[in-house]
């Protein structure tokens, strides 16, 4: 446990920092999977309007850093690719 009172503020901002980043992380996960779901369905119609919210939870969470700038990008190329294909 932290002694200094700034020490005690920085592991509180981490914690809310740790869920939040948590939450992005899960949002853009469960939506890549609902996506890879659709497409092995073959449902293409619904899986190439999914797309959008894909990419706006993969930019999201490359914006506020919970993952890398090159990450979102090769997520968001799986992602169309996968569309594409089905």
């Amino acid at each position: 446990m932290p002694n200094i009172q700034s020490a005690e503020k920085a592991l509180r901002q981490s914690k809310r920092r740790r869920l939040r980043n948590l939450e992005k992380k899960d949002a853009f996960k469960d939506a890549f999977k609902s996506l890879k779901k659709l497409a092995a369905a073959g449902k293409t119609a619904d899986a190439k309007q999914f797309l959008a919210t894909v990419y706006k939870k993969v930019d999201k969470a490359a914006k506020t850093n919970v993952i890398a700038k090159n990450k979102a990008a090769r997520l968001k190329s799986q992602a169309s690719r996968l569309v594409a294909t089905k």
